[in-house]
């Protein structure tokens, strides 16, 4: 097979060549943008799931939509110990010039360039050249509050957009690192910005914690934005993210390596991609049969393991690779925290700051309260693989 001509496209966010199953997410996305550049009100979205099911690719996909409708928008990652500021600044003065800041700058216009200097300089963050002669209130978008400063800055924003007759989109991927102050803020300008109905949009990204994260931060968060559950693929959808590619460029999968591969890759979006592109590269030529993809699977199962696993495995102390792989021992989950604890021998108190610290980092989330749930699909697995034997914790005894 020619790997010139190799359809598919696993990776962070790339867009595969069949999206498959989103269709009403994106449609109905899409209305609500209508709506909101209509001047009628709309719920922010916040899309949630596991690893692998497509949240960043929709997020990038709806942001290229609401491009195309003429929204301004910004986008931003939200990694681990980042800083909400630092990374909204630079987009926000790349959208204040889509905005023809220097053409026709209006009084709105340069209020909201202003504001976003000085919000840029009571955090502490390089602007660039944004500072312009209109006056504004004292303390407006400088009282170092970010719950107070960026409702202000986001409401300038939207309406300078709505004197221009179209509307802001701020796309946020990775929303569960933002911090309670970040994300209360974030919820607390969606607010004020609904309620003044202006043309703005809110779509995130995040694992399933952030409803809970966000109710958590504000009880009315729940009612302010929309939060579709993405998951697996249905059979139909993940047989068509598989096949259509292929035959696109004239190749086909028997129904034997058909079964194989979604069932390695459990429909989930991302392993779906990783899988069709790696039995394509490794098969000698059309039809792929159930034997080609067979005598793939162990070098793809490697492949995984040294990439998108690892990457996260290495993250971690010794002890949270430890917990992780008690989980493994006890299957995918959810599993009670206290059968967690009672695998690795020891009481629930004694790993409890443990637990905390995989779901800061995304490795663990927690449905119900006492169950611990991973946020990685297959990586109970990949624990068994790395880590053959599980040791009992011994804590350390501390000395007088």
């Amino acid at each position: 097979m020619d790997r010139r001509n190799n359809p598919y496209a696993p990776g962070a966010g790339l867009q595969p060549p069949e999206l498959a199953g989103r269709d009403r997410l994106l449609a109905d996305a899409s209305i609500d943008m209508d709506r909101v550049l209509a001047g009628r009100p709309a719920k922010g979205l916040i899309l949630l799931g596991l690893r692998g099911v497509g949240k960043t690719v929709l997020l990038n996909r709806l942001r290229s939509t609401a491009n195309e409708k003429g929204f301004r928008t910004a986008r931003i990652e939200a990694p681990e110990g980042s800083f909400l500021p630092q990374l909204l600044v630079p987009e926000l003065r790349q959208l204040l010039y889509g905005l023809d800041l220097r053409q026709a700058a209006t009084d709105r216009l340069l209020r909201a360039a202003n504001l976003v200097a000085k919000f840029a300089a009571v955090f502490k963050v390089k602007a660039g050249d944004l500072e312009f002669s209109v006056d504004l209130a004292p303390g407006e978008g400088d009282s170092g509050n970010l719950e107070q400063d960026l409702p202000q800055l986001l409401v300038a924003l939207a309406e300078a957009a709505a004197e221009r007759r179209t509307a802001i989109g701020l796309f946020i991927d990775e929303v569960q690192y933002l911090s309670p102050t970040e994300l209360g803020a974030v919820v607390v300008a969606c607010h004020e910005i609904a309620q003044q109905n202006l043309p703005f949009l809110f779509v995130g990204a995040g694992l399933p914690q952030v409803a809970a994260l966000a109710g958590r931060a504000k009880s009315y968060a729940e009612r302010l934005f929309d939060y579709p559950q993405l998951g697996p693929l249905e059979a139909e959808d993940a047989r068509a993210a598989l096949l259509k590619p292929a035959q696109a460029e004239g190749v086909v999968f028997d129904d034997g390596a058909t079964r194989l591969i979604l069932d390695a890759a459990e429909n989930f979006p991302y392993f779906i991609q990783e899988w069709g592109f790696q039995v394509w590269n490794a098969a000698p030529a059309s039809p792929i049969t159930t034997a080609m993809a067979r005598a793939a699977s162990p070098d793809v199962v490697a492949h995984l393991d040294n990439n998108f696993f690892r990457v996260r495995f290495d993250r971690l102390t010794p002890l949270e690779q430890k917990y992780l792989r008690a989980m493994a021992e006890l299957g995918s989950g959810p599993h009670a925290t206290g059968r967690i604890a009672e695998t690795l021998g020891v009481r629930p108190s004694a790993v409890a700051t443990v637990r905390r610290h995989l779901i800061d980092k995304g490795m663990v989330w927690s449905q119900r309260h006492g169950e611990t749930s991973f946020t990685v699909p297959m990586f109970d697995a990949f624990m068994k693989r790395q880590m053959p034997e599980l040791l009992k914790h011994i804590p350390q005894s501390r000395g007088r």
